[in-house]
């Protein structure tokens, strides 16, 4: 089929199946991404389900997987060495020496291989929102990512696990996804769209509401290409939907009215949420839909007088299923959307408060003073200690004249002196791990960027297993490509976050910049 591009990369992607309840298959992040598969109509990976040891209800798979997607069913000691050193979900490149592990690297992968297979379909690539930065900092210092990925997945399998056998507590993440949604929208061209949101108002003099009907109304006529009358959709509904279509919003023909020129930022009125990012329909929607559905469905089964407090998560539940391919996607995936009732956006001081109860785990620490002593101390707080010595062999260093070219930092995209910097830093670290590892060792190097200590080791020690660390793409591909270049057998990549790896090693390393 013209536009289509077969990949020249075979690739494996593993999923945990532990049981399979009422539509859904567990863990999440396997349906999560089975959905994500669906909706992009991705057919380019192997997917296997992997048997834990509590797996149930297999036979049932077929009511809950879509017909398009060919599925194995295996066990966790067939998975491929590299991969059993992983949480899943995960994808492999054969010949299975570079592994992506983690829900956003494996879903972010996904639309990318998606997109380069059928480049027509621009939308999917649109999944990774402004930049292509959705869900793409890691989970350890984005808290967005970390709610996403990790707290509510969790979060609302435990919530469908207690829901079982007494009336469950609301899950703290999903009272902070609510108050997420009430926080007003930044983006990049903020200040334009609330000017025009400031004129739409002054036209009608009411606010704008983003009711359902009217959300309904848009979809409908932008599946059948009419043209849409802006007067009567809220900005935020026309800029959302104009994305969606992949279409630019017209140009104003005339100049902005004085009022609305001269207004001040302070007196603009905010952006509100269409979706969970904000304007745009991203990964983070498709991420948070299996697990908003199933927390909904519970809600309307056991604690329905509970639903008034999410009206907003009940507009948004409401408003994704208009998003074309939404709805069919669902169906293929075993989910029957609810009906939810109309709900009033409650006041602040109505909103549940945050306050009582635990709430998301915050990632900026105001009293942090960079530099080693704060570094030092939060090590020594894990029980862990730290000794300064001097330099463990001053006299001693590698000939780099003698090594192939593809083991120097030079190689790695840096100038000569800060590649002159790494070759010292090296001298010192592979002095100190050659005089440590034995024949078989495992030796994992953490954070390890472009690899140039993982890569220098592999090299020096051909009997040891060298595993990279790294949660940027970029720089492990460049990694693995010196790795190639050098014929190098004994080494792995993987792309993750360290809480991913799972594995056993002999010696770690882990570089402490300041």
């Amino acid at each position: 089929m013209k536009g289509i591009k077969k990949s020249l990369t075979e690739e494996y992607l593993y999923l945990d199946l532990s049981h399979q309840k009422e539509g859904c298959i567990f863990p999440l992040h396997t349906s999560i991404t089975l959905f994500l598969l669906s909706y992009c109509d991705c057919k380019i990976f192997k997917v296997c389900l992997v048997l834990t040891e509590e797996s149930t209800g297999i036979s049932l798979l077929k009511n809950v997987l879509s017909e398009d997607v060919e599925i194995q069913i295996i066990s966790r000691q067939e998975l491929p060495p590299i991969v059993q050193n992983c949480c899943l979900p995960a994808v492999v490149e054969r010949p299975d020496n570079f592994c992506r592990a983690g829900l956003a690297v494996v879903l972010r992968h996904i639309i990318q291989k998606s997109y380069e297979a059928d480049p027509s379909k621009k939308e999917i690539l649109e999944l990774l929102g402004f930049k292509k930065t959705c869900l793409k900092a890691c989970a350890e210092v984005s808290q967005w990512t970390r709610l996403c990925e990790l707290t509510i997945p969790l979060a609302i399998e435990n919530f469908l696990k207690e829901s079982s056998d007494q009336p469950p507590t609301i899950p703290a993440e999903i009272l902070e996804l609510e108050k997420k949604l009430s926080e007003p929208v930044r983006v990049h061209n903020d200040d334009k769209l609330r000017r025009q949101k400031l004129k739409q108002q002054k036209a009608a003099g009411v606010r704008p509401s983003l009711d359902k009907e009217e959300m309904k109304s848009k979809a409908h006529r932008q599946e059948t290409s009419e043209e849409v009358d802006s007067s009567s959709a809220s900005l935020e509904l026309r800029v959302a939907f104009s994305e969606l279509t992949v279409r630019e919003e017209p140009a104003p023909a005339n100049r902005e009215p004085a009022h609305v020129r001269k207004a001040r930022a302070s007196d603009l009125p905010p952006l509100d949420h269409v979706f969970v990012e904000g304007l745009y329909f991203t990964l983070a929607d498709i991420v948070l839909l299996p697990c908003i559905h199933h927390f909904l469905v519970i809600i309307c089964k056991k604690l329905s007088e509970k639903l008034v407090e999410f009206p907003l998560l009940a507009a948004w539940y409401q408003r994704i299923q208009e998003v074309p391919r939404v709805k069919t996607t669902a169906s293929q995936c075993g989910i029957q959307f609810l009906h939810l009732p109309e709900l009033q956006t409650t006041s602040n001081e109505q909103q549940p408060s945050l306050d009582e109860v635990p709430c998301v785990e915050e990632q900026n620490d105001p009293s942090f003073i960079g530099g080693p002593r704060p570094t030092m101390t939060k090590l020594m707080e894990k029980g862990i200690e730290v000794m300064f010595s001097p330099h463990p062999c001053p006299t001693w260093t590698l000939d780099w004249d003698t090594l192939p070219a593809a083991v120097s930092p030079k190689e790695g995209k840096m100038s000569s002196d800060r590649a002159l910097r790494k070759q010292q830093q090296l001298n010192n670290l592979v002095y100190v791990v050659t005089n440590q590892a034995k024949p078989g060792d495992r030796i994992v190097d953490f954070c390890s960027g472009g690899g140039h200590v993982g890569i220098v080791l592999a090299h020096m020690l051909p009997s040891c297993q060298v595993t990279l660390i790294e949660n940027k793409e970029l720089s492990l591909i460049r990694a693995k490509k010196r790795s190639d270049e050098l014929g190098l057998s004994n080494i792995w990549f993987i792309q993750a976050n360290m809480e991913y790896f799972t594995g056993t090693f002999n010696i770690g390393h882990f570089i402490i910049t300041w």
